[in-house]
């Protein structure tokens, strides 16, 4: 399965390159109106990121974000950006989202996903973001000495419904994947892995 990765900033859609957010594109529409784009396209599941969220470390557009789950309840949508307690969790999954993603918390923190998978069985998600194979933190403003794939195999008995996977290097360079790194995070546990960073088309898929 394939799903449109969207980025809320200062509550526009944007893509960032190599996660610097001061090299963002901005596109034409609202976050709800972009989601019902994809969504008429085909789209079966959603991937938001609250990127102002990320680098503040708790939610700033979580209106936009609320506002598309509830708008589209039928269609899953996983959010990342600023998630780090169980209160923003909760607010989340209230509100209609399927799945949240925790991604410098994780890094931080191991034991919280682990009471997180408990608290929320079914709906926690890791997301992974990576440079040179070690993972960036704080909306990609920290790199840390954590190998990705040891950070993986930490939350292999959790519970955990995926990994997502980005190669920072790709990310919003529509220059292809990563297949190597791609690989070692597709085989190091828990699965499913879900890549993402530099899918252009078809033949990347």
């Amino acid at each position: 399965m394939t799903k449109p990765d969207r980025r809320v900033q200062d509550g526009n859609w944007v893509r960032l390159r190599h996660g610097r957010i001061g090299g963002s594109t901005v596109f034409n529409g609202s976050p709800l109106e972009m989601a019902g784009r994809w969504i008429e396209a085909g789209a079966r599941r959603l991937h938001l990121v609250d990127l102002n969220g990320a680098f503040a470390g708790n939610p700033v557009n979580s209106e936009a974000i609320t506002e598309i789950a509830k708008h589209y309840p039928q269609i899953p949508i996983q959010i990342g950006g600023g998630i780090r307690n169980a209160t923003t969790i909760e607010a989340y999954l209230n509100a209609g989202v399927e799945y949240v993603i925790i991604g410098t918390k994780a890094v931080k923190d191991p034991s919280f996903v682990t009471e997180m998978c408990r608290q929320f069985p079914g709906h926690v998600i890791i997301g992974i973001d990576a440079k040179k194979g070690l993972v960036a933190t704080d909306g990609w403003a920290e790199i840390s000495e954590v190998k990705a794939t040891d950070l993986a195999k930490k939350f292999e008995h959790d519970g955990v419904s995926a990994i997502i996977y980005t190669d920072i290097d790709r990310d919003g360079m529509m220059q292809g994947v990563t297949i190597e790194s791609t690989v070692k995070m597709a085989k190091a546990p828990p699965n499913p892995g879900i890549p993402t960073g530099g899918i252009t088309n078809l033949d990347d898929i």
